[in-house]
């Protein structure tokens, strides 16, 4: 296994470009973030904006962090149902320390 000095990781442009796509879709993409408290409504409010910029025509995605949780940030135990590997879930898993929450932002921010 190479060092991680070694490797050697390089940015790769896309096909289309930016300016490309907002041509496409008639406007320009952005992030909306909403931060709150455990069950305050967040989710409720994503999919209602979700849902207002569909009827508008604008493409829209919402990422859900209760559904994040289930695959990209998955629990240790969730990893360990679906992979069948205790090591899988070790390395991967996340659950709710400091540490991991942090790493859960860190991931989802780099999706």
């Amino acid at each position: 296994m190479k060092d991680a000095g070694q490797v050697q990781v390089h940015w790769h442009e896309h096909a289309v470009s930016r300016e490309e796509r907002e041509r496409l879709n008639g406007h320009r993409g952005c992030v909306v973030w909403f931060t709150g408290l455990s069950a305050c409504g967040k989710s409720t409010i994503a999919n209602l904006v979700d849902h207002k910029l569909h009827a508008r025509g604008v493409h829209s995605f919402v990422l859900d962090g209760d559904n994040i949780r289930h695959g990209l940030n998955a629990s240790p135990a969730i990893l360990r149902q679906n992979h069948h590997s205790d090591e899988f879930a070790r390395r991967f898993g996340l659950g709710f320390s400091a540490e991991d929450r942090e790493e859960n932002i860190r991931r989802i921010g780099a999706v």
